[in-house]
């Protein structure tokens, strides 16, 4: 028999703990017909709510369920790469607590791994409905600039929700940058990949914890992480101010000098020098992102805390394998 291992990540999510956990025992059920057992890694990024309660209540009745939870709120990406960390299936799966990713994908993502010879088999939305517009414009945008920037290529509407072999696993653990990037990630290591398409699905319960600003953020994450542009581009904007100001500066002294025509008043000048200032202040914040994103790397900071897990004490226990079965790796 093989394992899958089911990573979710959670962040206050005690609505939909409960459902995702009935939907994953439904699909367990047809994966013991193809010798297939599960394992259902919930990893609590710092919830405030009472999600690692009910996941604790779940691993009292069901030794399938295992937990990490972090001493503060890490993030989703420290969470995708604690659960990637601690999983030990020889198949790996990524599926968010909301249900927005539908678990009845995940016999014909583990079939594509298995049978059809991909590596992995990753999801897209084909839809944003039920999205605010303002959220999808953005989105859609944010696609299109980085697959331009970007030698990286990315999949508009990629979900994080993905089934993937335990090479490509560890192929990923092997990035331990601290400024993560999944969907970046998993394009970046290769290996060969199956798309599936699906209609939108909005949230079991709760609403998203995802504001248009975090989201901006997120962004800006991504693109840095894979893109050095907005450098070339701060230093093309510097170049091509030079040459108009040079080019002012031989306007201007061909008007005084042979034209006689006095230089303009001042709020021409005021406006030339804030505009300029701008454009100076655009360019240096560009660089002081990067500069922030080199200094947290430096420093090799933790990617996660954990707080409590039932993993750690499995392990001080010295039961370092799930039902006989161990990782490869180990």
């Amino acid at each position: 028999m093989k394992l899958l291992s089911v990573v979710i990540p959670c962040f206050n999510e005690e609505e939909s703990i409960q459902i995702l956990y009935n939907e994953l025992c439904k699909e367990a059920e047809k994966f013991k017909k193809i010798d297939v057992v599960i394992e259902m890694l919930f990893v609590d990024d710092g919830s405030k709510d009472c999600t690692l309660m009910i996941v604790k209540k779940l691993r009292n009745n069901d030794i399938r369920v295992k937990y990490l939870s972090f001493s503060r709120n890490f993030g989703k990406e420290a969470a995708i790469f604690a659960g990637l960390e601690k999983s030990l299936g020889e198949y790996v799966a990524i599926i968010d607590a909301d249900l927005q990713d539908p678990p009845s994908l995940l016999m014909d993502m583990l079939k594509a791994v298995t049978i059809e010879g991909y590596d992995s088999a990753a999801t897209r939305r084909v839809n944003r409905d039920g999205e605010p517009k303002i959220r999808s414009i953005f989105a859609k945008l944010f696609y299109k600039i980085i697959n331009k920037i970007s030698n990286n290529e990315l999949v508009d509407g990629a979900r994080d929700f993905r089934l993937m072999k335990r090479q490509m696993v560890n192929a990923i653990l092997e990035m331990r940058e601290y400024n993560r990037f999944t969907k970046g990630i998993t394009e970046w290591v290769g290996f060969r990949t199956k798309w599936f398409d699906y209609e939108n699905i909005k949230r079991a319960n709760g609403n998203s914890k995802w504001s248009l600003w975090k989201l901006f953020l997120y962004s800006l994450e991504g693109i840095m992480a894979f893109s050095t542009a907005p450098l070339a581009l701060s230093a093309m904007l510097g170049l091509i101010f030079c040459v108009v100001a040079f080019l002012f500066i031989c306007v201007i002294i061909v008007k005084t000098l042979i034209l006689g025509d006095p230089v303009s008043g001042w709020p021409s000048l005021v406006i030339t020098v804030l505009f300029i200032g701008g454009i100076q202040l655009f360019c240096i914040g560009i660089l002081g992102q990067y500069l922030a994103k080199t200094y947290l790397e430096t420093k090799k900071r933790p990617i996660y805390i954990v707080r409590e897990s039932e993993i750690l004490s499995e392990n001080l226990e010295g039961r370092n394998s799930h039902n006989g079965f161990k990782r490869e790796d180990q």
